[in-house]
């Protein structure tokens, strides 16, 4: 049996599909399900049993025999929230229990942790062990996915396997229900889609042209094909970036969001928001050496055609995956 938290969201979602093409089918879904829009991205995929996250780890004390692993996805992901209480209820605390619980019974752990742990990037974007003290998130949201890397590091006892994913930025089908903290691509979808052209923030640095901060962007099916390589393989435990490695503009995203729905490119350029501009990250670039060293061996969708099947598949026609 499989747990996947965070199951009617975004990555979760994705990721109980991932399952049932691999024909695994005997699934556990945790979630609050309070969400109707959300819970959208469950309909049509095969699971078990529906547990609703505030009594999960009371469920999993009594139900822990036959569970061959938890896959942690869920977390309070709006970077824009400044009450750290929720923060440390949802992401620290709650991760904990799980944590613990996976200890105590023997179950190997993936959970979610995040790219937004590096902060600015002043010590650089590598899941080295030895940086994860000094990286200064900017923001709680950040910050509760960096304390728990610290403690989790710190424990003498961990879980038969365990990996935290620093997840780069995610883009994908399954977020219909995000509102504002929805990709890029889907903003700028529904922006062609809405007016015929883009907003992008313009460069506040004499170093970067306007459009040109650049991002690791990663498809969401990406993502979830590392999830299964690292549950089947369980190489040495460990945090580990979920990124492509290869960072790109936001004039790139742009423009292939144009190609995709066959429009000719119509780009405005915006001052980026004064309370945001001075925490505002003009590059992000995951290094992927610790998961290609694992095995890891899949080519990654590039950005062009990642956008492609998103906005053709999924965006035009309101699928899900």
């Amino acid at each position: 049996m499989i747990i996947v938290t965070g199951a009617a969201g975004f990555i979760g979602s994705c990721l109980v599909n991932k399952l049932n093409n691999k024909g695994i089918k005997d699934i556990v879904v945790v979630d609050d399900f309070s969400n109707q829009a959300k819970n959208k991205n469950l309909e049509y995929k095969a699971y078990k049993e529906q547990i609703h996250r505030e009594v999960f780890i009371d469920w999993l004390s009594k139900n822990h025999q036959g569970i061959d692993f938890i896959l942690h996805i869920g977390a309070r992901t709006d970077t824009t929230e400044f009450n750290v209480e929720v923060f440390n209820t949802l992401n620290l605390n709650y991760t904990k229990s799980v944590w613990n619980a996976c200890v105590k019974f023997s179950i190997p752990l993936i959970y979610a942790s995040s790219a937004a742990t590096y902060g600015l990037g002043e010590f650089g974007y590598d899941d080295n062990h030895t940086i994860v003290e000094k990286l200064k998130p900017l923001n709680p949201y950040g910050e509760s996915k960096n304390d728990f890397d610290k403690w989790a590091l710190k424990q003498e006892t961990k879980p038969v396997f365990w990996a935290g994913l620093k997840f780069f930025n995610v883009y994908g089908p399954n977020e219909y229900h995000k509102g504002r903290m929805a990709s890029v691509i889907k903003h700028a979808f529904e922006q062609i889609i809405n007016s015929g052209k883009v907003k992008l923030f313009r460069s506040h640095r004499h170093d970067f042209e306007d459009g040109k901060q650049l991002r690791d962007f990663i498809y969401v099916k990406d993502v979830v094909n590392i999830i299964y390589y690292l549950m089947t393989h369980k190489p040495e435990p460990g945090l580990y970036n979920t990124g492509t490695g290869h960072a790109r503009s936001f004039l790139d995203l742009a423009l292939a969001t144009f190609k995709a729905l066959s429009i000719e490119p119509d780009i405005e350029f915006i001052d980026t928001p004064a309370d945001i501009r001075d925490k505002y990250q003009y590059f992000t670039e995951a290094n992927m050496q610790k998961l290609v060293t694992a095995g890891y061996n899949k080519s990654f969708y590039s950005l062009e055609q990642g956008i492609e099947e998103y906005v053709v598949e999924f965006l035009k026609h309101g699928r899900y995956f």
